[in-house]
């Protein structure tokens, strides 16, 4: 695959199938919310607040994972963190309260927050610097593939085992341990840090990198508005103000969880050519002539040509960003720092599942509108905060695996 090594398509597949099921764990909450509301008997806003929670306490658990990946290793950290995140996603199903569910929601939102930082770090100081772009796009399309996976699981099994059963079959991620023990290697940069004894301390890079740090935490805060802005609400959207079944919100999703799956690996892979300012700032402008036929369509059918072309450039947009974190932060951070400034622009839009609520309610249930404008304004401020960021295409991360995968081209 790609000239690619058996250990680097190894560490690939990890990486991206930690990221999927942590997705899969999340989206099935997005697919349960008027479900949830209906069981506790609150209103739809109150059960949005576990999306924000959740959101809100990720930087918390990028900052403990992350920090615990650069002293003992990405490897053994990211099995704990897939083990932590699917045996709290287990305990959600018994929640007998919202209290309680929303308490467990936060617990499992620490856990949840540590698998991005610690699979792209090491799936980015595994694979050749060539292919850091196209593998950046095949990561973050981890993250649409599990909301599609949680799109399927939704609507075939919901009828089946209700919405406490979702939840039990979240507890699926756990059967990726046996693989990454069995067959994943440990980051080779790593692994050549640790012989050179090179210092992890956080606080100095904090310190010394103090205006890219608050650049990339606002970027990352767009960005999760981008993204949490036009999903989260989606489902309800098609099911409250469109009246569609849950076969049809299934159907819907996956077309456009497909549709993001593409875009990532697209635009990802585009970035190597043009570089990864202009493969972002093409995506997110894309979006906007997409924005009436995605939010103010009637039918299933446009509404789900929309989505599909709404999805395809907001995760075209995001399939960059694995990558262009990585190449931005220093060395010897690359584990805690990109996964710790995502979580903080997480939790700046935390907010969005609940601002978007409240926006469609006041005005009569609007869900298109809410989310229109959310989407609409953070694909303009992606745009201009990139156009002054600077490009990283070309940056040489992991020299060793450069010259194996040159090896084993030559000999192929």
């Amino acid at each position: 695959m790609f000239g690619w090594t058996s250990r680097q398509r190894n560490v690939a597949i990890a990486s991206f199938l930690s990221w999927t099921l942590d997705a899969f764990d999340f989206f099935l909450l997005v697919f349960l919310l008027s479900d949830i509301a209906t069981s506790y008997h609150v209103d739809i806003k109150d059960v949005t607040l576990a999306i924000l929670l959740t959101l809100a306490v990720r930087p918390i658990g990028a900052l403990l994972f992350g920090r615990a990946a650069e002293k003992f290793g990405r490897k053994p950290v990211l099995m704990v963190n897939i083990l932590f995140f699917s045996f709290f996603e287990l305990c959600t199903a018994a929640a007998p309260s919202l209290t309680v569910f929303l308490i467990l929601r936060v617990i499992y939102g620490v856990a949840m927050g540590g698998v991005w930082g610690v699979a792209s770090s090491l799936a980015m100081e595994t694979i050749p610097d060539r292919s850091r772009g196209l593998m950046s796009g095949i990561f973050q399309a981890g993250y649409p593939f599990g909301y599609l996976l949680a799109g399927v699981v939704y609507g075939l099994l919901y009828s089946v085992v209700g919405w406490r059963g979702m939840f039990v079959i979240g507890t699926v991620p756990v059967l990726l341990l046996p693989f990454i023990y069995f067959k994943v290697q440990e980051s080779p940069v790593w692994l050549a840090a640790r012989e050179r004894h090179e210092s992890t301390a956080l606080l100095p890079v904090l310190k010394s990198h103090w205006k890219l740090c608050v650049y990339l935490v606002v970027l990352m805060a767009a960005f999760n508005f981008f993204s949490h802005g036009t999903q989260d609400l989606y489902p309800t959207f098609l099911k409250v103000q469109h009246g569609f079944d849950a076969h049809t919100v299934s159907i819907i999703a996956i077309c456009y969880n497909i549709a993001s799956i593409i875009g990532g690996v697209t635009f990802g892979t585009l970035s190597e050519r043009i570089g990864r300012k202009k493969a972002i700032i093409i995506a997110a402008l894309l979006s906007l002539p997409v924005l009436p036929l995605w939010a103010f369509a009637g039918g299933s059918w446009t509404l789900g040509i929309g989505a599909f072309l709404m999805q395809f450039m907001v995760q075209g947009a995001w399939g960059v960003i694995p990558t262009y974190l990585t190449e931005l932060v220093p060395a010897n951070t690359r584990a805690v720092l990109p996964g710790f400034v995502y979580q903080l622009g997480n939790l700046i839009a935390s907010v969005n599942a609940t601002l978007q609520a409240y926006i469609a309610e006041s005005h009569g249930h609007n869900y298109g509108l809410a989310m229109a404008m959310v989407a609409g304004t953070v694909a303009i401020v992606i745009s201009v905060l990139v156009f002054f960021g600077r490009d990283t295409q070309g940056k040489v991360i992991n020299a060793a695996s450069n010259a194996k995968a040159s090896d084993v081209g030559s000999r192929a």
